[in-house]
Order: C-alpha cells, then sequence, then structure tokens
C-alpha cells in the first residue's frame, strides 16, 4: 500500500466497443442481479459525474494555488469522459427498452432542482468529495481478486477498470477544495458519507430492481437472483465488504484522501495503457494480475 500521489491524466476518444451486438443482455458471468447492479450504477454516472463538476467550479474563483487549479481542470476533463463513457454503455441500456432517459431526469431534479438550489454549496461539495472517496474505492471492491468480476464481458469491464483507476487519480481534488477552500469541518464531512452511502445504495438498488423486474423474470428467478446476489455483495470477502476497511477510514479526523486505498495494480494497468493506447487491453492486462 503506497500514499503516493498520482498525476491526474485525462484520457480521451476511447473506445470499448460498447456498440458490439455480441455484448449479451446478462454481460456479467449470464448473472442477472450482478449484470443489473452494475447496469444500474452507470444510469447514474452521467448526471452524477456533472453534479460533482459543477460543486467544484463553485469555489474555483477562490483558489490562487496553480497546482490545484490544473488538478480542477483534469479532473472536470476526467469526469466529463466518464460521463460520456457511461453515456454510451448507457445506450445499449435504452436498446433494451430501459427508460434511461426517464432516469437520467429524475436525477437532474434532484441535483439541480434541489440540492444545488436549496443546499449551501459547502453540502454539495461535501457530498462531492464523499463520493469521490466510494468511486475511488471501487478499485479495491471491483479488482480484491480474480473471483470478483469473474465472468465479465472484457469490454465492459475494461470500462469499470479505466474508471476505478482515474478515480484513484482524482481522488484528492474534491477533498482539497472542501478542507482548504471550503472550510468544512469533520461533522459535515462525515455526515455526507453516511447520506450519499445511503443515497447511491438506495438508488442503485431501486433501479437494478426495477431493471429485473422489466425482464419479466418468474417469482423463483427473481427471488433466486436476488438472494444470490446480495450474498455477493455482502458474504466475507464480498464486493461491499472487502473494501470496507478504505471506506472507514473517512472518519478519522485527520483523514486524507493519499493515506488509504492505492493500489499496486494501478500501476499495472497504467503502464499497459501507456504502451497499447488501448484501455480494453490495459484491463485485461490488470485483469490478468489479480490472484
Amino acid at each position: 500500500m503506497s500514499n503516493t500521489e498520482h498525476p491526474i491524466i485525462p484520457r480521451e476518444k476511447l473506445d470499448f466497443d460498447l456498440a458490439a451486438a455480441d455484448i449479451p443482455k446478462y454481460w456479467f458471468d449470464g448473472d442477472a442481479f450482478k449484470t443489473r447492479f452494475f447496469d444500474a450504477m452507470s444510469t447514474l454516472f452521467p448526471e452524477g459525474e456533472r453534479f460533482f463538476i459543477l460543486c467544484v467550479r463553485d469555489y474555483r474563483d477562490q483558489i490562487t494555488d496553480p497546482h490545484l487549479l490544473q488538478e480542477i481542470k483534469d479532473f472536470i476533463r476526467q469526469e466529463a469522459q466518464h460521463s460520456l463513457v457511461h453515456g454510451q454503455f448507457n445506450d445499449r441500456l435504452r436498446a433494451q427498452g430501459i427508460p434511461v432517459d426517464a432516469l437520467e431526469k429524475g436525477l437532474r431534479f434532484m441535483f439541480d432542482k434541489f440540492a444545488r438550489k436549496y443546499g449551501p454549496k459547502a453540502t454539495t461539495l461535501s457530498d462531492t468529495a464523499a463520493t469521490e472517496h466510494l468511486t475511488a474505492i471501487m478499485a479495491h471492491s471491483f479488482f480484491v481478486s480474480k473471483d470478483m468480476m469473474h465472468g465479465a464481458d472484457p469490454r465492459v469491464r475494461a470500462v469499470f477498470a479505466w474508471h476505478a483507476m482515474e478515480e484513484i487519480e482524482h481522488k484528492s481534488v474534491a477533498f482539497e477544495v472542501l478542507t482548504k477552500y471550503a472550510k468544512v469541518g469533520y461533522l459535515r464531512r462525515v455526515a455526507s458519507l453516511l447520506s450519499v452511502t445511503f443515497g447511491f445504495n438506495l438508488y442503485t438498488f431501486a433501479v437494478a430492481f426495477y431493471m429485473l423486474w422489466r425482464d419479466n423474470l418468474g417469482p423463483w428467478q427473481l427471488t433466486k437472483a436476488v438472494v444470490k446476489g446480495l450474498w455477493w455483495l455482502y458474504k466475507p470477502g464480498g464486493l461491499y465488504l472487502s473494501s470496507f476497511k478504505h471506506y472507514i477510514e473517512y472518519f478519522k479526523p485527520g483523514f486524507h484522501p493519499w493515506q488509504t486505498g492505492e493500489m499496486d495494480l494501478y500501476q499495472t494497468w497504467r503502464e499497459a495503457f501507456d504502451r497499447s493506447g488501448d484501455p480494453i487491453q490495459a484491463g485485461e492486462r490488470m485483469y490478468a494480475t489479480l490472484g
């Protein structure tokens, strides 16, 4: 585990071949729950990334540190690419009849007409920093072992690998603005983590269950898929518990993002991408090194 800060490198015009006809509907090991859980997360990202950009921009005029200003610029470029690629991912869901546009409209209302209209800027930035902590530890939960994403289509798995690696690169940007310029204290910071954890899970589970319902699974199929999926999420060493130690680091009074949550796999992914320029090859190279 290293606490070395990484440069933020915007990577643009990436091709994950997400329009390929041979990506199966249940691209994650043929498993309906696993697939729909990740599909539901993807519907959140385009509007969520836009929200994060706006919340950091609220403080940009107050910042005098040229290094942080450059990091903000690169953070915005990375988040814009995340929104773009997950928009392409979501086109697959639209083709399946999932009402992605309606989901995004609801998110825009929640973010723009509620959170940003009525919430203090310090609170929305605090929520952004907390969410960035959650997305930065995705790398640990998704790629803690080869078993975790076994059977996932390599192209889709590469999307989440790339997203996770870039979240590691810019994981301190919102936090730096939050603590140095918004002057947000400990209680608001940890309250934001609790609230966004609840909100993220509520949204993701609700949308995943809705997708499963639209898939017309029978009662027994649906029950079996959900029970198996919840065990996958919450079992010891599962998707959630594997990153729990990184999650609770945020509750330390002196926490800073670069104190925790590093991965040796980051360097493997970056070297593979720098050599090939291909995010799918980089994702598979990283995946191949997992135990």
